[in-house]
């Protein structure tokens, strides 16, 4: 077996290439439904466009009668090599194509300034995404790509997905391929999308014929194969597939360890993809890693995160009460890298449940901000704590700054001015907090300081009130007993349907800000 597998690396003679590039040619001459490739950056996807390429190169031009798009997802927080490397893929690829005639477009998908990575996080104070909130790869990957597709079946009626998923890759991506394929057929539904399929054509290579196809043949637009080897040769990190199938969300796992994946993922407990690059000479890189790593570690620090959900529901997290040397002890899990915390139960406060709304009053406690009084709820047997909800308004403004001086101290190779966000995202968290009723024009003050200029910020967002009216409303509002953030809400809405003849929704609006769980404890 091995003496056949270097005598075709020596001839160049691959079985499996040659049955696969056949079928791509008969798949493609099959109908008139346009193609969607896949390509992410990765070997698998990398494999599946240089077949496509080499396959219509060899169909004689008046055959190529169907467009092939080849499109890449843009998360916005792309590892910076990695994208760069992508664009320069994408620029070759239709270089070539147009060159030689070939029915090929590249195009690369991201996600709309309000739906993305910095939006969620600072706009709206999502917290970092973890294993059991995933919140990401749907935003940032699923729905960009997937709203790709749906435009060209509105325009087709259908569209194939040309994808680079493989057997081999785990027993769980295995099973969900079987779980849509026909039998007999060629062709497996997408499971989401009903006027879409998937065409997998190395869905039986193995590892080897992935990496003796890329070494022993020539990128036909000009990319180094052995480059891209080396980078997975530099760590044992892999590839963030292109997703565009939540019931493969899963199996596709966190990109956190891959080389292709987000330079902010904090799903996965260490980035092996940043620390790989680092290790490998790319130390300009380290305050990226760092970022990423102060990100993960405030995402369960209390002080950062408000005490109730973005609708204003409370909730309730039990926590263990342990005896230990003699001296009871208060678990707390947590989600983030510390696995859990050890507190002595004398350093609490204990308030009924029955009780906390008085003393949340009493004790004028404003379950927005990180100013929480360090108590245990007790309900009948068992102790619990205020479960969290968003990041603090200071806490968003906290990592806005440092996300600023990064992006300010950043020493990129190429790119002497290299965007971690981008104006667009910011001018998107500037409207997010105006319009959740923040009356400070916190967004080009915070941006001023740290980068030392302006920038051209639309008139229409400049906020309501200035500082000395902002501080009477909250005078006044401590003195009638009013949430000042209800207030805020209100008047927010009161901005949002001002100038309107018809002002259908506003009473929905209104009652929804009345009906908040942590007005009502």
């Amino acid at each position: 077996m091995i003496n056949n597998l270097i005598s075709n690396m020596i001839n160049k003679d691959f079985p499996k290439v040659d049955e696969a590039k056949k079928l791509v040619q008969e798949m493609y001459l099959e109908d008139h439904r346009p193609w969607v490739v896949g390509y992410s950056g990765g070997k698998d996807s990398t494999v599946v466009v240089q077949l496509v390429f080499e396959a219509l190169s060899g169909l004689p031009k008046e055959s190529l009668h169907k467009k092939v798009y080849v499109i890449s997802s843009d998360t916005l927080v792309e590892t910076p090599l990695i994208i760069s490397s992508i664009n320069d893929t994408l620029r070759r690829v239709q270089e070539h194509a147009l060159k030689l005639g070939l029915p090929i477009e590249t195009h690369k998908v991201k996600p709309p300034a309000e739906k993305s990575f910095w939006a969620n996080i600072i706009g709206k104070g999502y917290p970092s995404p973890n294993q059991k909130f995933r919140w990401c790869t749907d935003r940032l990957k699923i729905e960009p790509a997937n709203q790709f597709i749906l435009d060209k079946v509105s325009a087709f009626g259908e569209v194939i997905m040309v994808l680079g998923v493989r057997d081999d890759e785990s027993a769980t991506r295995a099973n969900v391929m079987k779980s849509h394929t026909v039998e007999g057929k060629v062709l497996m539904r997408h499971s989401t999308l009903s006027n879409a399929f998937v065409f997998a054509p190395i869905r039986n290579f193995s590892l080897d014929d992935v990496w003796n196809y890329l070494l022993n043949s020539d990128s036909p637009w000009g990319d180094d194969n052995h480059a891209l080897n080396k980078l997975y040769q530099d760590s044992s990190s892999g590839e963030c597939p292109l997703v565009v199938d939540k019931t493969i969300k899963e199996s596709a796992g966190s990109c956190g360890n891959s080389r292709f994946g987000c330079w902010t993922c904090t799903v996965v407990t260490e980035d092996k993809a940043l620390n790989g690059f680092i290790e490998s000479g790319e130390d300009w890189m380290l305050p990226l890693l760092e970022f990423r790593n102060w990100l993960a570690d405030i995402r369960d620090v209390r002080s950062y995160r408000q005490k109730y959900r973005m609708n204003g529901q409370v909730y309730y997290r039990d926590v263990r009460v342990e005896t230990i040397d003699g001296q009871e002890f208060v678990i707390i899990p947590k989600k983030s890298r510390k696995r859990e915390e050890k507190i002595l139960l004398d350093s609490f406060e204990i308030v009924e449940k029955t009780d906390l709304k008085e003393y949340i009053i009493k004790h004028n406690i404003d379950l927005s901000t990180g100013d929480e009084p360090n108590i245990l709820i007790k309900d009948e047997d068992k102790y619990q704590r205020l479960g969290l909800g968003p990041f603090t308004m200071e806490a968003r403004e906290l990592i806005l700054r440092k996300l600023l001086e990064v992006q300010r101290d950043l020493k990129h190779p190429s790119e002497q001015h290299h965007e971690l966000i981008s104006e667009e995202e910011l001018k998107v968290i500037r409207r997010y907090w105006l319009d959740s009723g923040e009356f400070e024009d916190r967004v080009p003050q915070i941006f001023r300081e740290v980068m030392g200029y302006d920038l051209n910020w639309e008139f229409d967002d400049r906020p309501l009130f200035d500082a000395e009216q902002i501080t009477d409303l909250e005078l006044l509002s401590q003195e009638m007993n009013v949430d000042m953030k209800l207030l805020k809400r209100l008047i927010a809405i009161e901005k949002d349907y001002n100038g309107y003849k018809i002002r259908r929704g506003i009473s929905q609006e209104i009652e929804k800000a009345l009906k908040q769980d942590y007005l009502h404890l």
